[in-house]
């Protein structure tokens, strides 16, 4: 009967001593902080565009605006405004 105890606490002590491993720590620190630093830079780079993108957007319509005959700014407004 002694024997069904130690083969027990035998069987169930390395389960509990092993404590579950992730990815990060079988990384290398190293490895793990470029990984986070190349991550940020491609977020920074892509907001970046983004940006430029707006920019290049809101500028193509101020210049559609600015280029619009007479006849397209009618279509556009109409009679709304103010008669002087």
């Amino acid at each position: 009967m002694a024997k069904k105890k130690q083969q027990k606490r035998n069987q169930s002590s390395p389960s509990s001593q092993k404590p579950k491993e992730s990815y990060s720590e079988h990384l290398n620190m190293d490895v793990l902080e470029k990984l986070k630093l190349a991550k940020k830079e491609l977020q920074e780079a892509e907001k970046i565009k983004e940006e430029e993108r707006e920019a290049q957007l809101q500028f193509e319509r101020v210049q559609r605006e600015k280029n619009k005959s007479f006849e397209e700014l009618l279509d556009d407004y109409g009679m709304k405004g103010n008669k002087y």
